[in-house]
């Protein structure tokens, strides 16, 4: 008797050490959906800045893009529209919504997985701040060193109804 109560407390422990905090799931909640990002824009510095983000694609192409997010399995995908400048399609993730130690904001992290679900990045992934979510609208920031200097990169989603 005395060993299942061992065993059973060993495994609590070991779930609760993998429980999503209340914070966490009311932001996948929220999430879940499709989302349009209306603007890539930079903080921090100043001039014009050209870049390719998530080592993927320029970021005009990513303007207008469209990102769901399915929270009863943490997959989605964005699809970038194909134009001149942008290799159009869909590209697939793996999310969650993770709380930071180091300045107690939310981020979103996501790694890239194939259309079956595969781990296609060798398990690297990407983290953005979560600065603001509402049921309509999300910001999402990540800071990136340019020359040795600090730049904000700003991500303004809507969500689609």
């Amino acid at each position: 008797m005395k060993r299942h109560f061992l065993i059973f407390m060993a495994l609590a422990m070991v779930a609760a050490s993998c429980s999503v905090s209340k914070s966490a799931r009311e932001k996948r909640s929220l999430l879940d959906g499709t989302w349009t990002l209306e603007d890539v824009s930079y903080e921090n510095n100043t001039g014009n800045f050209k870049s390719v983000i998530f080592n993927d694609a320029e970021d005009i192409c990513f303007e207008g893009s469209d990102w769901f997010f399915r929270n009863n399995n943490s997959t989605g995908r964005y699809t970038i529209a194909p134009s001149t400048y942008c290799n159009g399609g869909d590209r697939y993730i793996r999310w969650s919504v993770v709380d930071s130690d180091k300045n107690y904001t939310s981020q979103l992290q996501f790694k890239f997985i194939d259309a079956k679900s595969k781990d296609i990045s060798g398990g690297l992934g990407y983290r953005l701040n979560i600065v603001s979510l509402t049921p309509q609208a999300m910001t999402l920031k990540s800071n990136n060193t340019v020359d040795g200097e600090t730049v904000t990169v700003v991500y303004e989603f809507t969500k689609k109804q």
